[in-house]
């Protein structure tokens, strides 16, 4: 019963996470890019060298401590496991 349990929640949170990221790169491509040899009102701060590294790198982390907390918990189970059934 407990496994199901935790199978649920990866699920459900798999599921809450790609729905967000399928949401977020929506609106960010609804918004169109700006040109820099013709302005436009609301472009004013445009500057076609700025790369948008913050977004990726932070998911990115994310699901490297996640990975790890998952391995760090199975490793622990593991060894709890071997201990009762000595």
């Amino acid at each position: 019963m407990r496994r199901n349990v935790a199978e649920i929640i990866y699920r459900a949170t798999f599921i809450c996470v790609l729905a967000a990221l399928l949401c977020s790169t929506h609106a960010k491509a609804a918004d169109g890019p700006c040109d820099p040899f013709n302005p436009q009102p609301g472009c004013e701060d445009f500057n076609p060298d700025d790369v948008p590294i913050d977004g990726g790198a932070s998911i990115l982390i994310a699901a490297g401590v996640a990975y790890g907390l998952k391995k760090a918990y199975d490793k622990r189970n593991n060894l709890v496991k071997e201990d009762s059934d000595k």
